[in-house]
């Protein structure tokens, strides 16, 4: 871990002295609690590694997405999307016994790509005749067939769809017969989280907690809107293959993406525009952790969603703890041609809620988001300290990065939650010695 920049090296501005009571209570305990804003996919990299730091972890995840078996999902049952969901309960999930190995082997198995080969499988396991409940002791075989069962029930009960089990998560149909059968998300995600036995300081939030189908909308900064999660980012002709999110498998888009917004499950343009809740739960957590992070991913889609609400802008600038952005180590379509500032100003924009209800927006600047910056060492986006430092953020480190054939520069996990313990521990240093 090294400064980009020597006269980055000041971090005064990244920490403050002052604290709240809860926030002092958190930085005695043993282990610092974070919240962090990620997407499904980027982040589970380094979910392993930063267990051996903390497991006070509150993940807040958007329930937008309507790609992949998540969408057939959506398309024939409705309700929310679960698949980010999901995917961060079984990278969260326990492995130290074999029964933990066959149910987190079980939960995260896909179907095959072959329609009548995926819908044979689905019912080799819904009927409890396939191999993958080798190992699977009976208490939970008979729960999660439970909620599988029922979710076949409620596939087969609407008739006038047909449902395309191609490419299917097991994961994805188990929390969603959970969902339907409870007629909660909340305590969909409470049974998810037991069956895959996740640490119970672990948080999986949807930032917005509804059992409702949410569409996500983006304007661009010429007028166009693009409706759909995996319409602005990962465009596909409809068909249930892997999507591909490398930046070179889509077109670039013809002109920046100005903000993101919510909008009715039918809507179309910007008089569609719905206005939903934060969970409560995220709200409360924020008011309390020790840390904020924004996490790599892909950031209209996957951050964005989860700041453009009422109350998520107006507590992260109330607080002194570190907030920290971890920068994309590559492009992709919704940042080509970004800077460093640029992520910054995008989630300033996102927080403030600047492009939406002038009554609702707030004009805070990018220094009280956001207070320190991890950058992968040979990434593709620009630093530009100079602006960097204009938006009132001093403290730039460089991490430590591997190359990925797929993924592109991505962070070296250990290096990444090495460099988060050590800012950390300066900042808890200098709240009790009252600096």
């Amino acid at each position: 871990m090294a400064p980009v920049n020597s006269f980055l090296n000041n971090s005064s501005h990244h920490c403050s002295g002052s604290s709240t009571s809860t926030t002092t209570t958190n930085c005695a305990s043993n282990q610092p609690s974070l919240l962090v804003f990620s997407g499904g996919t980027a982040f589970n990299g380094v979910v392993e590694e930063l267990k051996k730091l903390t497991t006070h972890v509150a993940h807040v995840l958007p329930v937008s997405d309507d790609g992949g078996s998540t969408a057939e999902i959506v398309r024939v049952l409705g309700g929310p999307a679960v698949g980010d969901i999901r995917s961060r309960c079984l990278r969260l999930s326990d492995q130290s016994t074999s029964e933990a190995l066959a149910v987190r082997t079980l939960l995260g198995h896909r179907l095959p790509l072959e329609a009548q080969k995926a819908k044979s499988e689905w019912y080799a396991i819904v009927e409890g005749n396939h191999s993958l409940w080798i190992g699977v002791s009976k208490p939970y075989r008979e729960t999660i067939r439970a909620f599988l069962v029922y979710f076949q029930d409620q596939v087969l009960r609407r008739s006038e769809e047909s449902f395309c089990f191609s490419n299917g998560s097991i994961g994805n149909f188990f929390f969603a017969g959970a969902r339907i059968f409870f007629r909660s998300l909340d305590a969909a995600i409470f049974l998810f989280s037991r069956v895959s036995d996740i640490p119970s300081e672990s948080q999986v939030l949807p930032v917005i907690s509804t059992n409702d189908r949410l569409t996500l909308g983006c304007e661009l900064l010429d007028g166009t809107i693009i409706r759909g999660q995996n319409e602005i980012s990962h465009p596909t002709d409809g068909t249930m293959e892997p999507i591909n999110k490398s930046n070179s498998s889509v077109l670039a888009l013809h002109s920046r993406i100005k903000r993101v917004f919510y909008m009715s499950s039918e809507g179309n343009n910007l008089l569609h525009e719905v206005f939903p809740t934060a969970n409560p739960t995220v709200l409360e957590q924020l008011r309390s952790v020790d840390g904020v992070i924004f996490a790599m991913g892909s950031l209209f889609t996957s951050i964005c969603p989860s700041l453009v609400l009422l109350g998520i802008g107006e507590i992260i600038s109330s607080r002194t703890c570190p907030k920290v952005l971890f920068l994309n180590g590559t492009h992709d379509r919704e940042t080509s041609g970004f800077t460093a500032s640029c992520f910054v100003t995008a989630i300033t924009d996102a927080l403030n809620r600047s492009y939406g209800d002038p009554r609702n927006c707030l004009k805070n600047p990018p220094n009280e988001y956001i207070n320190t910056i991890f950058v992968p060492k040979g990434g593709q986006i620009p630093v530009d300290v100079d602006c960097l430092a204009a938006q009132g953020i001093f403290h730039v480190i460089a991490v430590d990065s591997v190359h990925d054939s797929k993924g592109g520069i991505l962070f070296d996990p250990k290096s990444l939650i090495q460099a988060l313990a050590n800012l950390l521990t300066g900042c808890k240093r200098k709240n009790v010695a009252g600096i």
